[in-house]
């Protein structure tokens, strides 16, 4: 779990960041002006910081010179690579334009957390462990035979857990968008990883749309 600071005065855009990165269990402080934001850096640590550039009080910019060694990704509504340019020289690790999907957030988010070593090393549900580093899953200790696809197809259900996620993301995350097979490839590769690591009640079907794994936060 990391600790991330969500920078961003729109409430809405705050709360659907903070919901879905604390479903994927992470902790969440939210602050919706730059002055606040320079107040809680001070104070606080954290591991990473999502920080919006167009924010009463204190502007993005203002804020990202207050960061001393913490990763931060940057929301922006501006396009133009002069904008990008400047966050990236003041020391911003990443940037994403919005309107976003969660989806990209979340995985950069997640890539950020890796390169600077606060991902998790495994995650673990009942008695199955995913091990991120050997790339292994263990039912009971013991590694249970998987093919890649099966691999990646459950490492994407945990990274995006709580969330329900359709065949046909599934099938870009998984696959990559130029597949050519059905989305029935999905509903073939989730009975085999029901089967095997036994979680036929974590790994549900979300009717009409695709599926979930479902973990305590």
């Amino acid at each position: 779990m990391a600790e991330i600071l969500i920078v961003e005065d729109e409430p809405s855009i705050n709360e659907l960041i903070r919901r879905n990165l604390e479903l994927a269990g992470h902790h969440c402080t939210q602050i919706f002006d730059g002055n606040e934001a320079i107040t809680i850096l001070a104070e606080k640590n954290f591991d990473l910081v999502i920080l919006d550039i167009m924010l009463p009080g204190a502007d993005g910019y203002e804020v990202l010179e207050q960061i001393q060694g913490t990763p931060v990704i940057l929301l922006t509504a501006k396009s133009e690579l002069s904008d990008k340019l400047r966050g990236l020289n003041r020391g911003a690790d990443d940037y994403i334009t919005k309107p976003f999907q969660m989806l990209e957030l979340a995985a950069r988010v997640e890539a950020l957390l890796r390169r600077t070593k606060k991902a998790k090393k495994c995650f673990e549900l009942d008695n199955v462990r995913l091990d991120f580093e050997r790339r292994l899953i263990l039912v009971d200790g013991k590694p249970v035979d998987c093919t890649p696809k099966e691999y990646d197809l459950f490492v994407t259900l945990v990274k995006n857990r709580n969330i329900a996620l359709s065949r046909e993301k599934l099938l870009d995350l998984v696959w990559g968008y130029d597949f050519d097979g059905g989305t029935r490839t999905v509903d073939v590769h989730i009975q085999r990883l029901r089967a095997k690591l036994g979680l036929e009640e974590r790994i549900v079907t979300v009717y009409k749309l695709g599926y979930r794994l479902e973990a305590p936060v």
